[in-house]
């Protein structure tokens, strides 16, 4: 049995801290908010199996510039951020390329392909398996042009393994009317699925695994500890919390600590919005990707769900308006006779790496440290499979995938 630190409460340090917890470690969370208090609350709820093509598909050197200046797009650029995003964003852009594109899909094909089984695998026996649904994840297109224009995608999709079957709107409409005249064109991807209330489904989680004996300590992560065989832990302004080995899963938040464990993780905030219409007069029947949006419909507990574009702003300013302002006009265009109670808004932070892939693995030689975190648009996702992967690691055991375009080895 070892010690083990977790750096970070969301999906991703919660799931680590349960598998590692199963495997018969003891386990230590800390975070300075507590379980779901960001990204992982806030996210669309979707478990998105066929996530595999990034935001840098080939052309988007061309369409970028005209994307932040356009107010109908779901690109987004706080101008007064630009100065420190230009050495990002020109790793990032580079990555626009079929190569690296191709090779994205195969390797976050083979980390999210059984998102669905992984959640349940998670969840038995923890109460929070009546989170978890399996309907289809869909995406809407306005016209046949619009859909045959997202071909390069789909190809994709297909040739790693996804299924999805392709209808008209009219077909679609039959299974779900609150979208009658909304859509052309509906493809429905099959082995997908859903957490109706991402927030209560990682609350639950982190419960069972204090009831099982895990501690989860509230208080600010400052500083790695470091003797000479290793990290042992972190420095927090509750105290020092040693142990065998350090978990970083602070998502957004990971980079001066990543520092301090070795890498230099050119890691920035993609700051993502959600509107929420509370106890609408109808609800959908499963989750709906607006592809001329950019932006996810999802069914939760007394609510719709609205989450999506994408802002380069940094950690630290305040949301923009202008994000949610094309939410809305989105949401009055597919549901002009939607009532509800309210709406609310959110912003929060996705962790951006340059090549888009996130960091799982050990942090060095010497297996002390390990990095669970860069998620971006797939955290919940991908979140159950990452903490078992790195339970397997420091339990000794070797994955069954394949975890070189994972490596944090890759930012030392």
């Amino acid at each position: 049995m070892a010690e083990v630190v977790i750096a970070g409460a969301g999906i991703v340090g919660i799931s680590t801290a349960i598998w590692l917890q199963r495997a018969g470690h003891s386990v230590t969370i800390v975070d300075r908010e507590g379980p779901a208090a960001g990204t992982s609350y806030g996210n669309a709820g979707v478990l998105a199996s066929g996530a595999i093509v990034p935001v840098t598909t080939p052309g988007l050197w061309r369409k970028a510039p005209f994307m932040v200046l356009d107010k109908n797009s779901p690109l987004f650029l706080k101008w007064s951020y630009l100065p420190k995003m230009i050495p990002f964003l020109w790793k990032f852009m580079r990555n626009a390329t079929d190569a690296h594109v191709t090779g994205f899909a195969s390797a976050m094909a083979g980390l999210l392909h059984d998102s669905v089984d992984q959640h349940r695998a998670l969840a038995a026996g923890t109460g929070a398996e009546k989170f978890i649904t399996g309907e289809d994840f869909c995406f809407g297109y306005p016209t046949k042009q619009s859909f045959d224009a997202d071909a390069y995608g789909w190809k994709l999709r297909r040739n790693n393994g996804v299924v999805f079957e392709v209808q008209s709107g009219a077909e679609f409409a039959g299974y779900d009317p609150l979208y009658a005249d909304s859509f052309g064109i509906v493809v429905r991807c099959k082995n997908h699925g859903r957490i109706s209330d991402p927030g209560a489904y990682i609350k639950a989680l982190a419960r069972h695994f204090e009831e099982e004996g895990g501690k989860i300590i509230i208080a600010h992560v400052s500083d790695v500890i470091r003797d000479e065989t290793g990290l042992r832990g972190f420095e927090t302004d509750a105290g020092e919390l040693r142990g065998d080995h350090a978990v970083l899963a602070l998502g957004a938040w990971s980079k001066p600590l990543g520092r301090k464990m070795g890498l230099e993780i050119p890691l920035e905030s993609e700051r993502g919005y959600h509107i929420e219409l509370v106890n609408p007069s109808h609800m959908p029947k499963a989750p709906m990707m607006v592809a001329a949006g950019k932006f996810v419909i999802t069914p939760m507990a007394g609510r719709i769900r609205c989450a999506g574009v994408v802002e380069f702003g940094g950690l630290t300013k305040p949301p923009s308006e202008a994000p949610f302002n094309l939410l809305k006009r989105h949401i009055r265009d597919i549901f002009p006779k939607l009532t509800y109670d309210r709406m609310d808004t959110w912003m929060g932070h996705r962790p951006s790496t340059p090549d888009s892939l996130p960091l799982i693995g050990s942090t060095d030689e010497t297996n002390s440290g390990y990095a669970a975190l860069g998620h971006q648009h797939v955290g919940l996702t991908a979140g159950p499979k990452t903490g078992r992967i790195v339970a397997d690691l420091i339990s000794g055991r070797k994955p069954n995938m394949d975890l070189a375009p994972f490596s944090p080895a890759r930012y030392r």
